[in-house]
């Protein structure tokens, strides 16, 4: 599952990572879309056992953050926002999101493939999916077990990653 919320935004604004408090990614995105800002939370179902039962539940596919377009110049009333801590970055500069990152993040969450949050990695093959729902996707793939398979998407300037199920047939390896 995905909340993004649109709202008219100017084709040079870039996207952002905004870190937020703990458990208010979904309050922060609201805000955001009120102000009038297009936001985007990814989100994605997992079960949560009880002490008397087991649920599904939604949960955000990286914990304390959101996504915005916005102009960098003018990000005032994005940093007074209820649960926003900051716009990531490094030291105090920030830095944009490539769009292909968001991207690839969407696909995956609308192709209805398994997808967790999954630790950030900097080695492994990089691989292109040529084959079913994730067709044309880039990223590094990895092993879980001897017949599983998947893919891991990073945003790279959150240090922090999706990985998704996929068959061994859809991939080949970028040289």
């Amino acid at each position: 599952m995905t909340e993004k919320t649109a709202a008219p935004a100017a084709a040079t604004d870039a996207w952002y990572g905004l870190r937020t408090k703990s458990k208010f990614e979904k309050v922060t995105a609201a805000s955001l879309a009120h102000k009038g800002y297009v936001s985007y939370l990814p989100c994605f179902r997992r079960r949560h056992r009880w002490t008397d039962r087991v649920t599904e539940i939604e949960s955000p596919l990286f914990p304390g953050y959101v996504f915005c377009r916005f102009d960098v110049t003018k990000r005032l009333p994005i940093l007074t926002t209820p649960g926003v801590v900051s716009v990531v970055g490094i030291g105090k500069q920030p830095q944009a999101i490539p769009d292909e990152e968001i991207a690839a993040i969407e696909t995956i969450l609308k192709s209805d493939v398994f997808a967790e949050p999954w630790p950030y990695l900097r080695e492994g093959e990089r691989i292109r999916i040529e084959k079913g729902p994730l067709n044309g996707l880039e990223g590094i793939v990895v092993k879980k077990t001897r017949d599983e398979w998947r893919i891991v998407v990073s945003v790279t300037l959150l240090q922090r990653s999706v990985a998704a199920e996929i068959d061994r047939d859809w991939v080949r390896v970028i040289k």
